[in-house]
């Protein structure tokens, strides 16, 4: 994550500088690399070197995917244009964490990323001969210390947040990265706006729509990723599940996502953005307010069908409204839309996992029996202890029901008009806004 974090902002300058083949070709091509390094590995610092390879990969690929899928289409299609690439979004985490676990049940690690290199060379093989030049490149030229400071900024945000769980919001190492990282990061954005032609355009969010949605689209990433962190850990803690069943468990609601990205993006087309959006973080947070009551007994079948409620709510809320924000900038800015909205979207769900997963581990610990009741009464204790940990998940819960609850008040914002009505900004618009 930390990796994939820093390249996506030096994906905008890539996709402007390289023809659009050769810069996927050579993403896809390093992500083989790292497979082939990771299925490799004699030990565990190879294996995270080639981890680390595959992430620079992946840092490219996701944003360039998103910025040909809106480059090519018009505006009145691009709402089904994103859907179809949502069913390649969606269905991957949905799948990858059932068969990981189906995977290392039953045969070696290795063979995780075993079956991933013909994949891959099938991929690059396919691009080679069938991909083409789409988006327009010119010679933009490097901002060393541009690529400097947003490398160490959001790496340092990154890692800073990451490390919450582990080691708590008042470590030095936590408190430290997070500050070195927003004072790296806030005089990148100062030289951003004084450079004629900077790495990055941080200038888009002069639009209006454009910050609204990417505003949305972080924090439903807060509400999703946060949640999603937190229901596995109650289903293996408290149910005692395998990290395989608890991902069976959450498979259904990922593959509702992914089946409905196509017709949200439809429904995008025809109504717009504001409406779904609307829609969706209602479903959203009608779907997570049944967590903060889980039981010890609560059916895992009741588990199925809220999350997949959560999750048909976000898929009308992330590519409609990441789109409407794309469709508000001209078509040379959107390779830098793309980058931004996927940089503070994935700052944003390294917050909400930090968040939720303090509030579970604070509130659990404060919860917690005396250790001299274990002696007295230890079955007193282990029910005390564990009504302590589903203290935790509630409150934990609650913090999501607050994301999506301010992600509902944030969509009214949005504008009340089809992609049919989205006015294609003039030269004269284009040459302002950068």
């Amino acid at each position: 994550m930390l990796v994939n974090g820093i390249m996506i902002p030096v994906s905008a300058y890539m996709t402007n500088r390289i023809p659009t083949k050769w810069l996927y070709l050579g993403a896809i091509t390093i992500f083989e690399i790292g497979t082939i390094v990771a299925w490799t590995a004699p030990n565990f610092g190879i294996l995270l070197t080639g981890r680390l390879i595959q992430a620079v990969g992946v840092g490219v690929t996701m944003p360039l995917l998103q910025t040909i899928m809106l480059s090519i289409f018009p505006a009145n299609k691009r709402g089904s244009a994103m859907g179809m690439a949502g069913i390649v979004i969606g269905l991957a985490p949905a799948i990858g964490p059932t068969l990981s676990g189906w995977v290392i049940d039953n045969f070696s690690w290795r063979d995780l990323f075993g079956m991933i290199v013909p994949i891959m060379a099938l991929v690059i093989i396919g691009s080679f001969f069938f991909m083409k030049n789409v988006i327009e490149t010119s010679k933009p030229s490097l901002d060393y210390l541009s690529l400097v400071l947003s490398t160490l900024g959001f790496g340092s945000l990154l890692y800073g947040f990451s490390s919450v769980g582990n080691d708590g919001w008042t470590s030095a190492t936590v408190l430290s990265t997070i500050i070195i990282g927003v004072v790296l990061v806030v005089l990148f954005v100062i030289r951003q706006l004084r450079l004629e032609h900077p790495f990055l355009e941080l200038r888009v969010f002069k639009s209006f729509e454009f910050t609204i949605a990417t505003a949305l689209s972080s924090i439903v990433m807060m509400a999703m990723v946060g949640a999603e962190m937190v229901l596995p850990l109650y289903l293996q803690i408290i149910h005692g599940m395998s990290a395989f069943h608890s991902g069976l468990t959450l498979l259904a609601g990922a593959l509702m996502m992914g089946v409905m990205s196509p017709f949200t993006g439809n429904l995008f087309d025809k109504y717009g953005a504001k409406r779904l959006a609307m829609c969706g973080m209602f479903l959203l947070t009608v779907g997570t307010l049944p967590f903060v009551v889980l039981t010890r007994n609560t059916p895992t079948i009741y588990i199925v069908f809220l999350y997949a409620v959560r999750m048909f709510g976000i898929s009308m809320v992330m590519m409609p409204v990441t789109t409407s924000g794309m469709n508000a900038l001209p078509v040379d800015l959107i390779s830098h839309g793309t980058a931004v909205n996927n940089t503070v979207r994935q700052i944003a769900s390294s917050i909400g996992t930090a968040l939720l997963v303090s509030v579970l581990s604070n509130v659990s610990s404060n919860n917690m029996p005396a250790k001299s009741l274990l002696k007295e009464t230890p079955f007193s204790y282990k029910t005390a202890a564990l009504n302590a940990t589903l203290d935790g998940y509630h409150a934990a819960f609650w913090i999501a029901i607050a994301f999506s609850v301010l992600g509902f008040a944030v969509a009214f914002l949005l504008k009340h008009k089809s992609p049919d009505a989205v006015v294609v900004p003039t030269d004269d618009d284009k040459g302002g806004a950068k």
